[in-house]
């Protein structure tokens, strides 16, 4: 066991909520450096660091060509977003989201989703992806935790019964997961995606609150 550091409340910075967010920034951009990229990029990567603590995003975080450009696009025809948990869901900004004309939701608890999984044998994340493409609204796609989705998602995308304005891929684990990941970067569809084992419904929503901030202007 390591030893415990002698800490006093001297140390303590005393700041407000808003000064906490701006001086975690400011920490990342010091210890970020060069490797933050300087165009659109930065806000996604620098707010799911300030979410993980974790710069290794900065390596494994993934873009398609002008994928954060069609995410805000998406956002500004009031596109919906759809989660896979109803963890990321809760950690969306809903009033950004409603300002921009779109909403937020999860079929993860839906009764109709659960029968069907049932039925199929199959992950209710995966039916909640079918139930996702019957909405008829423009259509960004939040995977955070269920690598499943992301397959079904695929599968939907070569068959041509969705086509997501924005896939975030971040699911966590171990299981299919970083090969799922790779399905949707080879999707044809706009992407932001996890390489690796790394992710989770806090990175999901973090990153569809930084493409919510970066639309309002606000937070930045």
């Amino acid at each position: 066991m390591s030893e415990t550091k002698n800490v006093t409340l001297a140390q303590i910075e005393r700041l407000g909520p808003m000064e906490i967010e701006k001086r975690s920034f400011e920490i990342i951009e010091e210890e970020g450096g060069d490797r933050i990229p300087k165009d659109e990029r930065a806000m996604i990567l620098k707010r799911v660091i300030h979410t993980t603590a974790d710069f290794d995003y900065l390596d494994h975080l993934c873009f398609s060509d002008g994928a954060v450009q069609k995410g805000l696009n998406a956002l500004e025809k009031g596109a919906w977003i759809v989660t896979d948990t109803t963890m990321a869901l809760s950690g969306i900004n809903k009033k950004s989201l409603e300002k921009a004309g779109g909403r937020a939701c999860c079929f993860i608890g839906d009764e109709d989703v659960a029968k069907r999984a049932k039925e199929l044998g199959v992950t209710r994340a995966s039916v909640c992806v079918d139930k996702a493409a019957s909405l008829g609204h423009p259509l960004i796609y939040a995977v955070g935790n269920a690598p499943t989705a992301l397959v079904r998602l695929y599968e939907n995308i070569q068959e041509g019964t969705i086509k997501p304005e924005l896939v975030i891929g971040v699911p966590v684990g171990f299981v299919n997961v970083e090969a799922s990941k790779e399905l949707i970067m080879q999707s044809g569809v706009p992407y932001i995606v996890a390489r690796g084992r790394k992710g989770g419904s806090n990175v999901a929503a973090a990153i569809c609150n930084a493409l919510l901030y970066m639309l309002d202007g606000s937070r930045r």
